[in-house]
């Protein structure tokens, strides 16, 4: 893990950068992931308009370059991207133990069938399957799997 990590609130001045990462984790060679429907420019506008209003965005920092991006909303863990040349290094693992410690009382997620890596991680992490669907219902129209951690309520459903 990087040893001088820095995790703070989403703040005005970052917006460009985490949107920027944002966009080149979910393009990066390897990713397993439908493509975005939505313009680079639109996720800026997203970020800066929606997310940082929001006040449940988090970027980690190392050397002052945003290597990672976490938004919760409510008890759904429902952004954590990591910036591919630092993919591996404990970054994601942070941020979801801040997630853990921000909603003690379980977290839910939606991840893309096709994205096993993010399966795998989260499992790794405590977060079991409850469900999946056929992504009638997400903006890409991809299958998705629904996955919770804690004493979230959808833990019931299976």
């Amino acid at each position: 893990m990087i040893d001088d990590l820095l995790v703070r609130p989403l703040e005005p001045s970052d917006t460009g950068e985490a949107a920027a990462l944002w966009w080149r984790s979910r393009h990066a060679d390897g990713a397993q992931l439908p493509a975005a429907i939505h313009t680079a420019e639109q996720v800026a506008t997203w970020f800066a308009d929606v997310l940082l209003p929001d006040g449940q965005t988090w970027v980690a920092l190392d050397d002052g370059r945003i290597v990672a991006v976490l938004t919760l909303d409510g008890d759904d863990l429902d952004q954590l991207y990591v910036a591919p040349e630092a993919a591996g290094q404990g970054i994601g693992s942070a941020l979801v133990d801040l997630a853990k410690d921000l909603r003690p009382g379980g977290l839910a997620l939606w991840t893309f069938q096709s994205n096993t890596r993010a399966q795998s991680f989260y499992s790794q992490h405590g977060f079991r399957e409850v469900r999946r669907t056929d992504g009638a219902a997400n903006e890409e129209r991809a299958p998705d799997v629904r996955m919770v951690w804690g004493r979230h309520p959808e833990a019931d459903l299976t």
